[in-house]
Order: C-alpha cells, then sequence, then structure tokens
C-alpha cells in the first residue's frame, strides 16, 4: 500500500464498451463503501440490466484509474440537458481507501478537467455533501468553490450538500 500523500503511479482509462463490467463493479463497491456520498443507492445501480450498464458509455464521460489490473478509482463528466453549454458537472468521484491520499484523486480530477477544456467546457460544477469533509476540502484544494447553491440528496433529506465550481482557464 502507498503511503499517505505519496503518489501513486496509475493509469486512467476512459470507461467504454469493453471495460463496462469493471466500471460497473467500481460504481457497485462505491455505493456500498460510500452510501451517502452519491444521487444513487446501491440497491437502485445493483438492480441495473446489463443492457442498461452498456448503454452508460455513452451517455456519460467517464474514467477508471487502474493501479496495474486493479480498479483504484472513478470520475465522470455530465451535461446536463438544461444546462448551459460551457458548464460541465463533475460526478461519481470515488476512490477506495486505500488509494486516498495517494495522488489517485487528484489525478482522475484533472483528467476531467483536461477533458472539460477540450471540450470548450469554462466551468466545472459538482455537488459534495457537507458531511464529506475530507472530499470538501480536497476540492476546494483544487480550486473549487462554493457557489451559495444548495440541496439533499433525493434519497434522504437529511443528508444535505453544497454546489461547487471551478472556473476552467488557460489549457
Amino acid at each position: 500500500m502507498a503511503e499517505a500523500g505519496a503518489a501513486r503511479e496509475v493509469e486512467v482509462v476512459r470507461v467504454t464498451a469493453e471495460n463496462w463490467r469493471t466500471y460497473r463493479d467500481v460504481r457497485l463497491a462505491a455505493l456500498i463503501d460510500s452510501p451517502r456520498a452519491f444521487w444513487t443507492t446501491y440497491a437502485e445501480a445493483a438492480g441495473r440490466t446489463d443492457e442498461e450498464w452498456q448503454r452508460f458509455p455513452g451517455q456519460v464521460l467517464a474514467w477508471l484509474a487502474l493501479d496495474g489490473d486493479r480498479p483504484a478509482g472513478t470520475v465522470g463528466l455530465w451535461h446536463a440537458d438544461d444546462q448551459p453549454a460551457e458548464e460541465v458537472h463533475l460526478i461519481g468521484m470515488w476512490v477506495p481507501t486505500d488509494s486516498r491520499g495517494t495522488g489517485v484523486a487528484e489525478r482522475l480530477v484533472q483528467v476531467a478537467l483536461t477533458q472539460a477544456r477540450a471540450d470548450g467546457r469554462r466551468r466545472v460544477l459538482l455537488d459534495v455533501a457537507d458531511e464529506q469533509v475530507r472530499a470538501v476540502a480536497f476540492y476546494e484544494r483544487l480550486g473549487f468553490r462554493p457557489t451559495g447553491g444548495t440541496g439533499v440528496m433525493p434519497w434522504d433529506e437529511t443528508v444535505t450538500e453544497r454546489e461547487l465550481a471551478l472556473e476552467l482557464t488557460g489549457p
């Protein structure tokens, strides 16, 4: 296991029709590990058919971090139909406990931000549960700032969240 704070060399790959099963398994692991961090519940995700999982790469840009052949995290970008063209949402960010503090999360976010810039996005938004103190600090360290927007998880109104945004400039 990597020492906390040490950068871990991982390969970051796009989720595609070829690796959807790996993504599915990582997503389900994320929902078990951090159930109060996501808008989807484990039960909802576990109930999806293979066909639904296979369609996912065409609906969302997502990436997997791989430490050798072991998945070490995931992140995605999603553009809502009613969202301005210059904005995109960072979604589904998760790394397993043994990858936290190793640089994997930052590597995943940087890959997503690079793609957002390449796609002409000027602003990246995300929602993070207030109780996810470490995640809030991580995003703020990367330059995300509160927008003042707040909300609650659709499946549990006791889980409050805040919206953060990062203004993209330069390459």
